[in-house]
């Protein structure tokens, strides 16, 4: 088990460029839906928010593009975004085969998988209103839901709902488990992105 605040720590002193783990969890989020729920004739919608979390998502739509229709929900403020989350996202701006849209543009139901890289272990505070919207359109949705890291919404020390978070089908953490998925344990994986044990 590891803290939000050890693991925080722990990416610090690795010297490890964030670029890197970056990286490394946005394919490992793309390798896990590929294992458990295949790509093949699938519809994916990544909502994504301008922290690292949604850095990682743009880097799985990346990933994901290349094997399934991937469009993208950016809820967050381009000019937020930090160096290697906007790095990721210029990435694949340009990118043919990922669309951007816009919140009024989604049909979240027509979708087979959604990924939520909206808040990870970075949560503070209640949810904004546009926030707390997409959690609703997403746990209303049929799609198979995957959270990156941690469900947005929930404390990744406590376990507790901040509000209300993404009631995910599997959840993608990374390195080690953290003490507020131990309730989610039979639907959550543990990635490695490089960190040391």
């Amino acid at each position: 088990m590891i803290s939000s605040q050890e693991m925080r720590s722990l990416e610090l002193q690795s010297q490890i460029p964030r670029s890197t783990l970056m990286e490394n969890a946005g394919r490992a989020v793309y390798q896990a839906v590929k294992e458990k729920v295949g790509l093949n004739d699938k519809k994916v919608l990544v909502v994504c928010y301008h922290g690292n979390n949604g850095g990682d998502g743009f880097v799985a739509a990346r990933h994901l593009s290349g094997d399934a229709e991937t469009d993208i929900l950016f809820i967050g403020d381009e000019n937020k975004l930090k160096k290697e989350a906007l790095a990721n996202f210029r990435k694949i701006e340009h990118n043919e085969r990922i669309q951007f849209l816009v919140d009024d543009e989604v049909d979240f139901d027509e979708y087979d998988v959604i990924v939520d890289a909206i808040l990870g272990i970075g949560i503070h505070g209640r949810l904004n209103r546009e926030i707390s919207a997409v959690i609703d359109d997403i746990n209303k949705s049929k799609a198979f839901k995957v959270s990156v890291d941690i469900p947005t919404g929930l404390d990744p020390d406590t376990g507790e709902a901040v509000d209300k978070f993404v009631n995910a089908d599997l959840i993608v953490t990374f390195h080690d488990m953290k003490p507020g998925l131990e309730n989610f344990r039979d639907r959550t994986v543990v990635a490695d992105v490089g960190l040391p044990k």
